[in-house]
């Protein structure tokens, strides 16, 4: 990846709705050259997706907890990671090191949602045991910077 890339990473990380001929003039390329580079960056994995950031709060998603998975038994297997991501109230999934097996991102309705979640969570192969931390305030989220190598 060069500067180029990287800038336009950066404009579309702001404003994925951009026109290429937007997106171009910002970073000197023209519209066709600046569609060639946001391809070649979607073909080799650089930009997974393309997406919409939607405000939690604006559904009713009220509660947000980080949940500490406890697992008898290994449980980063694909059967694991299918039975969390049917779970509409897990966000992300991620394996960690230390005394819990998994890391979940939680968003619920409300405290009695996230009960459900959890009981969801600990009927899931190999877990033992769930300890959710809930969120009282965000003081802010981003995705990756393009910029940081």
């Amino acid at each position: 990846m060069d500067d180029t890339d990287r800038a336009v990473l950066a404009l579309l990380r702001e404003d994925a709705t951009l026109s290429y001929a937007a997106l171009g003039a910002q970073v000197g390329l023209s519209a066709a050259a600046a569609h060639e580079r946001v391809r070649k960056l979607r073909e080799r994995g650089v930009i997974r997706r393309t997406t919409i950031e939607v405000d939690p709060a604006a559904l009713g998603l009220d509660v947000l907890a980080f949940v500490l998975v406890d697992s008898s038994a290994w449980v980063g297997s694909p059967e694991t990671a299918d039975a969390l991501r049917a779970l509409p109230a897990v966000e992300e999934a991620h394996i960690v090191a230390g005394k819990a097996s998994l890391l979940l991102k939680v968003r619920t309705a409300g405290t009695r949602e996230l009960q459900v979640a959890l009981r969801e969570v600990h009927d899931i192969a190999g877990v033992s045991g769930t300890n959710a931390i809930v969120v009282l305030e965000t003081c802010f989220e981003r995705s990756a910077d393009p910029g940081s190598r």
